[in-house]
C-alpha cells in the first residue's frame, strides 16, 4: 500500500524545516498517526488551509521513509460554528490534547474517532454554561474507551484531570487555558 487515503482530525502541528510541518492526526482507519506535510507553511500552499488544527480532513497520503507524506488534503468539516468563541476553542484544544496524549500510534479505534468528531460537532450547539460538563464527559468517555476507566463507573466527585496527569506523567497544557477563561 504505497498510496492511501483516510480522514482524520488534526490534533497537533509542529514546524519542521523552513516550510514543512509534522502533523499528528487521529484517523478513522489507522488511529493516531504522524505525517509530514511538505511546503504547507508557504503562502502559496494549497494544502495549508485544510491542515489547520481541529479540522476534520480527507487526506491522501503516500508512504515515506520515516514519515508518511501528505499529497492532498480536503476539508470535511472546519467547525466554523465555534471557532470565534475562545472558550469553545480552548475546549477543542483540550479534547485534542487528551486524544493525543492518551492514545497509542497506529492503533485503530473507531469509537475514539467518533467520540472526537461528535464532541467537536457538539461544541457548535453547546451553551457556554455546559462546557465544563462536556469536558468531564469527554474525558470520562475517552478514558473508558482506552481502558483506563471502568465502563459505567461514575466520575462524579473525582478529579479526572489529576488522574489523567498521573497516567501521562505530565501536566495538561489545555487544562490551564480552558479553566482560566
Amino acid at each position: 500500500m504505497k498510496n492511501y487515503k483516510t480522514e482524520g482530525v488534526i490534533l497537533k502541528r509542529t514546524n519542521f524545516g523552513e516550510a514543512d510541518k509534522i502533523l499528528t492526526i487521529y484517523t478513522r482507519h489507522f488511529g493516531k498517526i504522524k505525517v509530514l506535510a511538505k511546503g504547507v507553511r508557504k503562502t502559496t500552499s494549497r494544502k495549508g488551509g485544510h491542515l489547520e488544527l481541529f479540522n476534520w480532513t480527507q487526506l491522501y497520503l503516500t508512504k515515506g521513509r520515516n514519515l508518511d507524506l501528505v499529497t492532498e488534503a480536503e476539508t470535511v468539516k472546519s467547525f466554523q460554528a465555534w471557532r470565534k468563541n475562545l472558550r469553545k476553542v480552548a475546549l477543542a484544544y483540550y479534547f485534542c490534547e487528551l486524544v493525543e496524549r492518551l492514545t497509542a500510534e497506529n492503533v485503530k479505534n473507531q469509537e475514539i474517532f467518533n467520540l472526537l468528531c461528535g464532541s467537536l460537532l457538539g461544541l457548535g450547539r453547546a451553551r457556554l454554561d455546559d462546557l465544563e460538563k462536556a469536558s468531564q464527559n469527554f474525558a470520562q468517555s475517552l478514558l473508558e474507551e482506552t481502558g483506563f476507566w471502568p465502563r459505567g463507573k461514575s466520575a462524579d466527585n473525582f478529579n479526572l484531570e489529576e488522574y489523567i496527569e498521573s497516567l501521562i506523567e505530565k501536566k495538561l497544557r489545555a487544562k490551564n487555558i480552558f479553566h482560566s477563561l
